[in-house]
């Protein structure tokens, strides 16, 4: 038989009402009413309904973490860091995989069907209006890895990616590279935009010559495929700007394939600083992004405006560094 409130009110002798407000967050209960209830739940087994319960709250715990690109082995560590948080938090995730949608109006329907309490969009890719719809559906919302926008709604944490595209052209400049060339992920993609636009800017200041070509995703296969294309063209740039370094590893694979070395005959330089990036067998230049910092500044945003609808939208952006390994040249 199922262990019922009305049991455990009966066997502590106190009234149901008062089990209740003892489950209850920051319902009033006398401390010795509490752990007598308390110690009687344990003795019987009881665990409060957590859905009966969000009832009478109006709060339902759930998070509706919306995420896209699962396939790359990157958001294994963010929804792994994500879900840890936000449970850790007292609340629960609820994982929407986009799968390649677009239009935020179905994510915004489920999301209001099960009635969570605010929403993270973790998305390098997405428009900013993708997170400002849950806003506007009266969703507490915080776009994680997003595009800053000083006209946005909803908050943003995140990186430059502007400059990240800058510090990769430098870096490249640094050593001595001067046909470069920029491997973005989906051409339409925020990211893909940003990062090319700071790239390009400070290649053409410094007189270097630039070429950019685009993956259809940022995904090993798609790096692997559109490096094969560039090769197969015959004009390779002397090193490249990939986009993200799981597209950069595929890229690195296509280069041994055709039979040229790394960074001997060109150069590479990706984007995260993913936990491959570093392994033996592929030393990756990158540039490292703080991952686990901005997820944690996502988690505190979204449950403090759960907390706080009213507050104010704020974006933070997070400094990014070079980690220099063994896929440029050395001058």
């Amino acid at each position: 038989m199922r262990i019922t409130l009305k049991d455990v009110a009966k066997r502590a002798g106190v009234s149901s009402s008062a089990v209740s407000r003892t489950f209850t967050e920051s319902a009033s209960v006398s401390q010795k009413t509490r752990k007598k209830v308390m110690r009687v739940a344990d003795e019987l087994g009881y665990r409060p309904n957590v859905l009966a319960g969000s009832l009478k709250t109006q709060r339902t715990k759930l998070i509706g973490l919306v995420a896209d690109n699962l396939q790359n082995p990157v958001f294994v560590v963010i929804i792994d860091l994500f879900t840890s948080l936000i449970q850790e938090n007292g609340f629960r995730p609820l994982l929407v995989n986009l799968a390649g949608e677009t239009d935020p109006e179905s994510s915004v329907r489920l999301l209001r069907q099960y009635s969570v309490d605010g929403v993270i969009v973790a998305s390098s890719t997405l428009p900013t209006s993708f997170a400002v719809a849950f806003h506007d559906a009266g969703l507490p919302v915080v776009h994680t890895f997003g595009r800053y926008s000083g006209e946005s709604h909803a908050h943003v944490v995140s990186i430059d990616n502007v400059h990240c595209g800058s510090m990769a052209a430098s870096a490249l400049l640094d050593h001595g590279y001067e046909r470069i060339g920029f491997m973005g992920g989906p051409a339409e993609a925020t990211s893909t935009e940003d990062r090319l636009k700071g790239f390009e800017s400070t290649a053409r200041q410094n007189s270097m010559k630039v070429s950019c070509s685009f993956a259809r995703a940022y995904s090993y296969e798609a790096g692997r495929e559109e490096m094969s294309r560039l090769i197969a063209e015959g004009d390779l740039a002397q090193a490249y700007f990939c986009g993200d370094d799981v597209l950069s590893i595929g890229a690195m694979d296509a280069l041994a394939d055709a039979g040229l070395k790394v960074p001997g005959d060109v150069g590479i330089i990706g984007l995260n600083d993913a936990e491959m990036a570093g392994w033996r067998c592929i030393q990756l230049t990158t540039i490292a992004q703080p991952v686990a910092e901005i997820i944690s500044a996502s988690v505190e945003l979204i449950v403090s405006q759960i907390n706080n609808p009213t507050a104010i939208s704020e974006t933070r952006l997070w400094p990014c560094q070079i980690k220099y390994r063994s896929t440029l040249r050395y001058v």
